[in-house]
């Protein structure tokens, strides 16, 4: 058996990790994370001419057609140099037409989307805990009314996928009248979250979406544990880096055994975090039988290490790691995000278990 990425895939990666080195270092990185939107236009232009607006959107309508574990691939890069901008609601937003769409929604939206000519996001979360299709309330007839929570970068997106009652998915334009969109103070500045009201909305209604809503939530999980394991691999890089260079009585502090200690106990919890999304999203793409219980358990586990690490770092950098000036801050909020989007990991871990008849 060869359980490994193609030398396709890892070349993906190191463009696009080339890319993300030259084009939004720390210093970038933390212009637009103290901005007001926390988006830049140029960078964002940068990742579509790299075609990531449509990796998994089929070839006849201007995609690259490949596979989820190519696109989870993609955000384990963007995760790890804590990219800011709209990917992973724009990601969303296109495997849905994909996924559930007619024939006429894809040949009108698909092509604009990988193109980077409209962003995509998604708008999933109601009231409480209410991520999961089966808890979606909001009405599904071609006009919609109600209130989204938790909306990635909706004031950005062109078109948002809506989820509404039954598990089913519908297309608005925020252009539309009856939107509302509302700013809401999260802690990402990477990836904004904002409240979608809704009032009377023209709605397409996306064909297959009750039969598909399930799916596309398995696909948030596995891209938001990529992104997690990204993070969480270049916070254990950042510890080690100052444990070479930050020196106390003397000597470095990588010198004293209890945090050689601590920096080998993350890079043990982090690095088998890959095999488990990798293995997710191939199952997403050719075992669907296990699919659901795979993203599931990614999802849990790989978000859940990403906080541990992230509290790990904060100790490893001492009296700096928590403050505004350290960058480990970046990474805490995003894992903060990874961590509650789309369903804390104990929500995830029950349905694991369900899922598995326990």
């Amino acid at each position: 058996m060869d359980f490994d990425i193609t030398e396709e895939q890892e070349l993906l990666q190191e463009t696009i990790a080339q890319f993300v080195a030259n084009e939004c270092p720390p210093t970038r990185l933390r212009e637009i994370f103290d901005g007001e939107t926390g988006y830049d236009p140029a960078l964002w232009t940068g990742l579509i001419e790299l075609g990531l607006g449509g990796i998994t959107v089929p070839e006849e309508f201007g995609g690259a057609g490949l596979e989820l574990l190519d696109l989870a691939l993609a955000c384990e890069t963007l995760g790890a140099g804590a990219v800011p901008g709209p990917f992973l609601g724009h990601s969303l937003a296109g495997l849905a037409l994909q996924l559930a769409g007619s024939d006429e929604q894809k040949k009108t939206w698909l092509p604009r989307l990988a193109t980077g000519e409209v962003i995509g996001s998604v708008a999933f979360a109601e009231g409480g805990t209410a991520w999961q299709p089966e808890e979606w309330q909001l009405g599904g007839d071609d006009k919609l009314s109600g209130r989204k929570l938790h909306v990635p970068n909706a004031s950005l997106a062109d078109v948002i996928i809506v989820g509404t009652v039954g598990g089913g998915l519908a297309l608005i334009e925020r252009a539309a009248a009856g939107v509302e969109i509302k700013q809401i103070a999260g802690v990402d500045r990477t990836r904004r979250l904002e409240e979608l009201n809704l009032d009377g909305v023209e709605a397409q209604i996306l064909p297959q979406g009750s039969g598909v809503a399930g799916r596309l939530r398995d696909a948030g999980l596995l891209l938001l544990s990529a992104d997690a394991f990204g993070g969480a691999n270049r916070l254990v890089e950042m510890s080690v880096e100052h444990a070479r260079t930050r020196e106390q009585f003397g000597v470095t502090i990588g010198h004293f055994q209890a945090l050689k200690h601590q920096l080998a106990n993350m890079a043990t919890e982090v690095e088998p975090c890959r095999g488990l999304f990798w293995y997710a999203a191939h199952a997403f793409d050719h075992v669907q039988a296990e699919s659901e219980r795979s993203a599931a358990l990614a999802k849990s586990h790989i978000t859940d290490v990403y906080m541990q690490v992230a509290r790990d770092s904060v100790e490893a950098h001492g009296g700096i790691g928590f403050t505004w000036e350290c960058d480990v801050q970046i990474y805490f909020k995003r894992a903060m995000f990874d961590r509650a989007f789309l369903g804390m990991p104990a929500v995830h871990r029950e349905r694991a278990a369900v899922l598995a008849g326990w």
